[in-house]
């Protein structure tokens, strides 16, 4: 059984940072692609950034130049810097791993999900 966790949300006011954490844990393979996802009320859940295995990365319009995406392959872990955060970052921010479990195949998993809360 695989899964990810999710450490660091919290409430901070506009301008602040915030260090969010995905960890993969159980049997696997391997991991390829990671993401983080947001979801803010009455909203779609919208791709925040992402990042391969070997370090490429795709971020949203809206965060580029204030988030940044970075990952620990041998600590299985995934990390999002949010720095300069708006009011309209709050959301509740998933982590979304594509892991390759023991027969080799691709699967999909997501996180339960952190809270992020930016104050005016």
């Amino acid at each position: 059984q695989v899964q990810l966790v999710e450490l660091g949300g919290g409430l901070v006011q506009a301008g602040g940072s915030l260090r969010l954490s995905c960890v993969v844990s159980g049997s696997f393979v391997s991991i390829a692609t990671r993401n983080w996802y947001r979801q803010a009320p009455g909203k779609q859940r919208e791709l925040v950034a992402g990042i391969t295995r070997d370090g490429s990365t795709v971020y949203a319009d809206s965060v580029k130049g204030r988030f940044t995406i970075s990952r620990d392959n041998a600590k299985n872990t995934v990390y999002l810097q949010t720095d300069s955060l708006k009011t309209e970052d709050t959301a509740v921010y998933y982590c979304y791993a594509v892991v390759f479990d023991l027969d080799g195949r691709p699967r999909s998993f997501w996180g339960q999900g952190t809270q992020v809360t930016v104050s005016s």
